[in-house]
């Protein structure tokens, strides 16, 4: 009876708490424990909460962490259409521009002079000439604003980054092409 008793002690907090507001002492168990009952309500119910992500294997609910629930959001938001990319390239990025209630494609032609990060966060910065000035743009490549991605020429560079381009007028912008990829 007694070990009852004392749990019993700790699902009932012996203090009044104020809106969310603990008070220091055994009342962190007690709101650990109180919490105890919604997850199960919840496992059973199918419907996960904030507290306790769920999914549903084979027959068994499981909980995921943290970490599981961010790298499985993140690879439901990879794009798999993306050609592959390399430094020194021509691409036209096919870019989604707002205007109004209408939207439109607007493609963007340059050279890849930078790739950085991986993953959902890859971005390539793509530099151009217009009107006699560089311009140079950042593209998140998994963005919903990236229409398409399509590799005009392959480049042959020996470099990770082509910074360089940016001190160069004319013709020394130019890169060779490549034609073994």
């Amino acid at each position: 009876m007694s070990a009852e008793t004392s749990e019993q002690s700790e699902l009932q907090p012996s203090e009044p708490q104020q809106d969310g507001i603990e008070s220091s002492g055994a009342s962190g168990t007690a709101t650990a424990a109180a919490e105890a009952p919604v997850a199960e309500a919840a496992a059973v119910s199918g419907v996960a909460t904030a507290a306790t992500p769920v999914r549903e294997g084979s027959g068994r609910k499981v909980r995921l962490s943290a970490q599981a629930l961010i790298t499985a959001f993140e690879s439901s938001q990879l794009r798999d259409d993306l050609p592959e990319i390399f430094v020194g390239d021509t691409v036209r990025v096919g870019v989604r521009i707002r205007e109004g209630n209408k939207e439109r494609v607007q493609p963007y032609e340059g050279v890849v002079i930078a790739k950085r990060h991986g993953g959902l966060n890859a971005t390539i910065t793509v530099r151009r000439i217009f009107q006699g000035i560089g311009v140079e743009r950042v593209f998140m490549l998994h963005s919903p604003q990236v229409a398409s991605v399509k590799v005009e020429r392959r480049g042959k560079v020996r470099r990770a980054k082509l910074f360089y381009l940016r001190d160069r007028v004319g013709k020394a912008t130019r890169v060779k092409q490549r034609f073994d990829r």
